[in-house]
């Protein structure tokens, strides 16, 4: 018995010792955090930078704060929203920017809308989707940014677009911007074509980076800056409030939905691979109550499950197959924490299809959510995912490699 407590308790040390050497190794490879702030890791629940106000309350007192924000900026079990807990806390707030979806997340995807009046507190909202010819002037009236979005990690969310907006503005008029960070929720993976040219740059496809890029929204903007992807090689002054016990090893199922068609975890997660669908006529159940968690078409070839896209709230205006029964497929039942990008619902629909030059109903819009026009002429050429996985591996490598520089948290490899 003495001895097993002897070798139980030397296992125990080594395994100690390598968990610190590995701690390190992390903190080492870290250097370029430098400009980040965080305070002490106190427990183990996962608490995302807006929580911890006393690492950037006190750099507002005194100055003029404008913020990005949506409704998933917010604070604390309760969920307050930042807005209101920077107004009770005296701060002077002047504006707030509004990313895809508008400030209360309440705009369907792609609409665009104009600049408008918080109804709640009485903010001024400007609009940065899609543009803002007034931008440069209201980025001008304040001394300090805040950026609070919560990302899903896809190169095709649009909220890291509006994040490179901001860092442009901050950058441009020498503006302070903190970026309160937020968990990655798919973040334990690193998939799918790089963005190379400049012909599919986009809203969905901004960045050259991975189409499943790894990358919390405090990584992203260190690797904006470290790049150089600003214009004119400037570089915004950016403090990162880091997030407190989450890894890239970590689930992290967010407390509120970033965009109406994401209500839940499974949603959050099969995203990655079901939005490519976006460019073809193929339902991903917006409309109905599973948005991004049913697949289907109004040709019973492609499944035996039923549904009919309807009238939902904040999907109506973009519907595929609205009204109509569609056939497909229920994934509804499948464990969120296991799904990771795939091609095999895009490939499996696509053998279906009768007539297959008829897939890509909207080849431009595909390529830009691809990054590239090559994954669609694959599939046409009828290549297997291995086949096309192999395609991606130089890129991802190389991408990989850059990635690491601005890693902020403990990686999945």
């Amino acid at each position: 018995m003495k001895n097993a407590l002897l070798k139980l308790s030397f296992l125990v040390s080594i395994a100690v010792f390598v968990s610190c050497g590995s701690s390190l190794k992390s903190m080492q490879g870290n250097k370029k955090a430098e400009n980040s702030i965080s305070g002490n890791v106190t427990n183990k629940a996962i608490v995302p930078g807006a929580d911890q106000l006393t690492l950037y309350l006190s750099q507002l007192k005194g100055k003029k704060v404008g913020i990005m924000g949506n409704q998933t900026s917010i604070v604390g079990s309760d969920k307050k929203h930042l807005v209101d807990v920077l107004i009770d806390n005296k701060v002077d707030l002047k504006f707030a920017f509004a990313p895809e979806h508008g400030f209360r997340g309440n705009v369907e995807r792609g609409e665009k809308f104009g600049n408008d009046v918080d109804q709640k507190t009485g903010l001024p909202l400007f609009t940065l989707y899609g543009g803002n010819k007034k931008q440069d002037s209201i980025v001008n009236s304040i001394d300090v940014m805040i950026f609070d979005l919560q990302d899903v990690g896809a190169r095709f969310y649009t909220y890291i677009t509006s994040l490179h907006r901001v860092m442009e503005l901050c950058a441009k008029h020498n503006k302070k911007l903190i970026v309160l960070d937020r968990p990655n929720p798919n973040g334990d993976q690193v998939d799918g074509p790089v963005r190379h040219d400049d012909k599919f740059k986009s809203d969905v496809s901004w960045h050259k980076i991975a189409m499943i890029h790894g990358l919390t929204i405090g990584e992203l903007a260190l690797m904006i800056n470290g790049e150089h992807w600003l214009e004119n090689g400037r570089q915004a002054d950016i403090q990162i409030v880091k997030i407190k016990n989450w890894d890239h090893n970590s689930m992290y199922d967010l407390p509120v939905i970033p965009s109406p068609s994401l209500p839940n975890h499974l949603s959050v997660r099969l995203y990655l691979s079901l939005c490519l669908f976006e460019g073809t006529d193929i339902s991903v159940g917006r409309g109905t109550d599973w948005p991004f968690q049913i697949l289907g078409y109004t040709n019973p070839v492609y499944g035996s499950f039923t549904f009919t896209p309807g009238e939902r709230h904040g999907m109506s205006k973009h519907v595929e197959g609205k009204g109509t029964k569609n056939y497909g497929v229920d994934l509804r039942g499948l464990n969120a924490d296991n799904q990771k990008f795939t091609l095999k619902y895009l490939l499996d629909f696509y053998q279906k299809t009768p007539d297959k030059s008829t897939f890509f109903a909207r080849p431009e819009f595909f390529d830009k959510l691809a990054g590239t026009d090559q994954l669609r002429k694959q599939i046409l050429a009828g290549e297997s995912e291995d086949q096309i996985r192999a395609s991606w591996e130089a890129d991802l490598k190389i991408y990989k490699q850059m990635r690491k520089k601005y890693l902020l948290y403990t990686d999945f490899e």
